[in-house]
């Protein structure tokens, strides 16, 4: 393989790009496969700002590419550092946007005028014991997501349903259904070369995000702990994320993340029964310290995976909520606590 800097030439004619996120995790694959007939698929373009769209002109020009030459553009996922620049690319290709009905739906709900997603998550977070002063921080990070995701794509065709073929790139893809990262999250897998294209279903190094959303699946943890159990029957397929480089050995990367789960949720349960009552923002706190404090992007990913995992517990039978406050409330509110079961 040919690698310059955030452009990797890998041996089976597959681009990868490290598209720029203003964030922890600096970057988002993009991947640019050939079609057997001429031309491009882009998976996952990345989140729109001024900087991916002069990252986007810059790479192309570098490829000797024309934007006339990507044909498809495919999103894994409604996340905005998938699904951000989708309308964008849309706009100087024409290419059509294929994702899953779940996916456009979720986009449309979160990043529409009009929508109530935001109050309803920060009301959500303050329940559970998020503190007045984060609000605004919070408010600002979510208003901000709007320019990172618009314009919505206009042009939008929905995949066949996961178990079913899809193709690309001259091959018959497989679709395998996710969530609990996110609704609707489609990953892709070659049965003949073996290889699977995962999105955020399945990362090396680091475990994808676990986001509760009111309104939303009830269990995310649940959701997502099986849908993983669902891909081990792809055995040792070499993976492309979304985040960091391909790697080799998807089975044995899900059994890493699934036994990273089971020791969360054990070192939470041990949290409880120390504390004897604990909001999701003091849980939060003990589990991610000062990786989240000040940072609204990342507070609001950890509030969302914390409550996943007590969500998770509930339904375990190993914590339960009560409302009853062993303190007094923040702000004239009353507040959601979990306790271990029996403590």
């Amino acid at each position: 393989m040919r690698e310059m800097e955030s452009v990797t030439q890998h041996a089976n004619g597959w681009i990868q790009l490290k598209v720029p996120l203003p964030f922890s995790l600096r970057w988002v694959n993009a991947y640019l496969l050939p079609e057997s007939e001429g031309g491009w698929t882009v998976i996952d373009p990345g989140l729109r700002s001024k900087e991916t769209e002069a990252f986007w002109e810059e790479r192309l020009a570098e490829l000797g590419m024309d934007w006339a030459d990507c044909r498809k553009i495919v999103v894994t996922h409604y996340h905005p550092d998938h699904y951000g620049l989708a309308g964008w690319f849309q706009q100087r290709t024409g290419a059509p946007v294929y994702l899953s009905k779940i996916t456009q739906d979720c986009a449309v709900r979160l990043w529409s005028e009009g929508e109530t997603y935001s109050a309803q998550l920060l009301a959500a977070f303050q329940a559970h014991g998020l503190p007045d002063e984060q609000t605004d921080g919070m408010n600002a990070h979510m208003s901000g997501v709007f320019a990172q995701v618009l314009p919505h794509p206009k042009d939008v065709r929905f995949l066949p349903e996961p178990g079913e073929r899809f193709a690309m790139a001259g091959a018959e893809w497989l679709l395998v259904g996710g969530s609990g990262h996110a609704l609707g999250h489609i990953s892709f897998y070659d049965p003949e070369r073996e290889v699977i294209l995962c999105g955020d279903q399945v990362l090396p190094q680091i475990t994808p995000n676990i986001g509760w959303m009111p309104g939303s699946d009830p269990d995310p943890l649940g959701s997502y702990l099986s849908s993983l159990r669902a891909m081990l029957p792809l055995g040792e397929a070499y993976a492309y994320p979304g985040h960091r480089d391909p790697f080799a050995g998807l089975a044995t990367r899900i059994g890493e993340i699934l036994a990273h789960h089971e020791r969360r949720l054990r070192r939470m349960e041990e949290l409880l029964a120390e504390a004897g009552a604990m909001t999701a923002y003091q849980m939060c706190e003990k589990l991610f310290g000062t990786k989240v404090q000040g940072n609204p992007h990342n507070m609001r990913f950890a509030m969302a995976e914390t409550i996943a995992h007590l969500v998770r517990m509930e339904l375990e039978g190993t914590a339960s909520r009560r409302a009853a406050q062993p303190s007094s409330p923040i702000g004239g509110r009353e507040l959601i606590y979990f306790v271990a079961v029996g403590g």
